[in-house]
């Protein structure tokens, strides 16, 4: 996400369509430096879950493993629509 931030920075426009849930138009977009949400939010997530499996679940390997992959899922699906956006506006 660094290296496709970087290389791309000069060319980002001021706005960029971050909320996909929202409408078409005026209301899907937002300022640029709103694009580090996406990974100060992966962040929290993984950090979450990292924290549940350590109290809650220490023992248990099945849901280690689970948590596991539900992160790595995340990494994978944050970061694709992390670059998406950014190729997709410059």
């Amino acid at each position: 996400m660094a290296l496709a931030i970087i290389l791309n920075l000069n060319h980002l426009p001021p706005q960029i369509p971050l909320f996909y849930s929202k409408p078409p138009g005026e209301d899907q977009l937002a300022d640029t430096w709103m694009i580090i949400l996406l990974p100060l939010i992966l962040n929290g997530i993984i950090l979450l879950n990292n924290f549940f499996v350590k109290k809650f679940f220490s023992k248990d390997e099945i849901v280690k493993k689970i948590f596991y992959y539900l992160n790595f899922f995340f990494i994978i699906a944050i970061t694709f629509i992390f670059i998406k956006i950014v190729f997709l506006v410059t």
